[in-house]
């Protein structure tokens, strides 16, 4: 079933709303690279029966915080209109595995199985975006000790990721579960 084909009900309807307004809490200023990036992906993978829709979804609320983030709140460092930055394909690659990780992982949401994947992603986001840094990079030599030396100066980062990740995914999915106890629609058709 395609995401365009799928039927909009409340719980569908919910779920987009949650992973549209964790994006745009990156317009909230924060500490270095804490966001909703992970946990809205893996947020999607988990409640959305369409896996185009757990991809797609959390895709397009990314890529649309970015264009308020990079052309509102960071537009001294964009002299236009920014559709994409620089090296995007790095931390939206990192989203797609993030959401395919949920897939794996999520079948069955859990306490445990939430914050292990979340934990995960925080590991998957910092591999491959500091991977993409000391390819993009000039200030990183195309060695071994290049690479390692982006790994180390992405360590800060990585602390942001992992608390963003874990706070956010028990805000989304704990906000989910309680309203899903609270209001029986939420539970009664498959997003």
């Amino acid at each position: 079933m395609s995401i365009l084909n799928e039927k909009i009900d409340v719980r569908f309807g919910v779920v987009i709303a949650m992973i549209l307004a964790a994006a745009f809490l990156r317009l909230v200023p924060h500490p270095m690279n804490f966001a909703p990036i992970g946990a809205m992906a893996l947020f999607g993978a988990a409640y959305f029966k369409s896996r185009w829709a757990a991809l797609l979804v959390p895709l397009a609320a990314l890529w649309l915080s970015d264009l308020a983030v990079t052309n509102i709140v960071h537009s001294a460092f964009y002299p236009s209109f920014t559709f994409f930055y620089e090296g995007f394909y790095w931390v939206y690659g990192a989203t797609v595995l993030t959401v395919l990780l949920g897939f794996l992982t999520l079948n069955k949401v859990s306490f445990g199985r939430v914050a292990g994947s979340a934990i995960g992603a925080a590991i998957l986001f910092f591999l491959i975006t500091n991977f993409g840094s000391w390819i993009y990079a000039p200030i990183y030599s195309k060695d071994l000790s290049g690479l390692m030396a982006s790994y180390i100066a992405g360590i800060p980062f990585f602390r942001g990721t992992l608390a963003g990740n874990l706070l956010y995914s028990a805000v989304l999915f704990g906000g989910f579960e309680l309203a899903q106890r609270r209001f029986a629609v939420l539970r009664t058709s498959a997003a």
